[in-house]
């Protein structure tokens, strides 16, 4: 393990910093060093594990080391933290993935509380809810905030409750499509506002109403926080959690259209399968975190 420790630890920060030049600046050695010591594995283990491109991302080979090299680097830290100052045992940032909107509105004071109770470092990948398991698989993370319910081979995963979401407009436009209602014609002629092409929410919202597949226009918005603002602004309708929208609400800037109908997306904690501390550390702050802002 003592010389493969440089290896791992290159070919771990290749991939975190997306870079071999950004992974030398990192581990204080040239990005030839760190080219070395990935070549020096890859002849070991008789396999590629980087794609050498910008941003560096891991071949299959590689996620399946980087899946085992994740938990092993926690577990490292745990053990060193006897030892070292606590400053220096947590100067590792844990990778963590979440959906945008909890970002927005609970996650942030769970790694709050984690920081100042802890000491941890984080580095947060954000990716739609239906999508933050893949980094989990590959490795690039050691736990996610996911729609999914199955964990993958060699995690665990704890309910943390459902985000519910509503359909908001400004009044104007509230008024100029949907006079009579969210009906299919409607749906199918007023401009919609939705994160990214992964965002799936809209669309099934609108298949729940209408039991059909439309084109509508749709304006792409990456923000959580400024879908609420598009919204009142008259851009567009879309769907929003229900704690990003109260104030905007009372002050009449949007409204909600047909309160009876909403969408509520479950959410879970996934995480590497291991005897972490850290890791028990992240789910029970994140879970009592997300308590006020999930349905349970």
């Amino acid at each position: 393990m003592d010389l493969l420790h440089p290896q791992l630890a290159a070919f771990a920060a290749v991939l975190e910093e997306g870079s071999f030049e950004g992974a030398a600046r990192r581990l204080s050695v040239t990005p030839s060093a760190v080219s070395q010591r990935i070549k020096a594995l890859e002849d070991r283990l008789g396999q590629a594990l980087v794609v050498r491109q910008l941003p560096c991302r891991p071949t299959p080979a590689g996620e399946r080391l980087l899946r085992r090299v994740r938990p092993m680097q926690v577990l490292e830290a745990e053990a060193l933290a006897e030892f070292v100052p606590a400053q220096d045992a947590a100067a590792r940032a844990v990778p963590i993935a979440v959906n945008a909107d909890s970002l927005q509105t609970w996650f942030l004071d769970g790694l709050a509380r984690l920081h100042r109770g802890h000491g941890y470092l984080f580095d947060v990948r954000v990716d739609d809810q239906d999508h933050t398991q893949e980094m989990l698989r590959n490795g690039t993370v050691l736990g996610a905030v996911t729609g999914q319910a199955k964990p993958i081979q060699g995690c665990n995963v704890d309910p943390l409750g459902a985000m519910r979401y509503f359909a908001i407009a400004s009044p104007a436009f509230a008024k100029a499509h949907f006079r009579s209602g969210m009906h299919a014609g409607a749906l199918a002629s007023a401009p919609l506002i939705v994160f990214d092409r992964e965002d799936d929410l809209q669309w099934r919202f609108i298949r729940r109403i209408t039991r059909a597949r439309m084109s509508p226009p749709v304006h792409y918005l990456p923000t959580s926080s400024g879908f609420v603002e598009a919204a009142a602004l008259g851009l567009g309708w879309c769907l929003a959690p229900e704690t990003l929208i109260s104030s905007a609400v009372e002050g009449g800037r949007v409204v909600v259209l047909e309160a009876g109908r909403r969408l509520d997306v479950p959410l879970y904690w996934q995480y590497a399968a291991v005897r972490s501390e850290t890791l028990e550390n992240v789910g029970r702050v994140l879970y009592e975190a997300a308590t006020g802002a999930l349905r349970r």
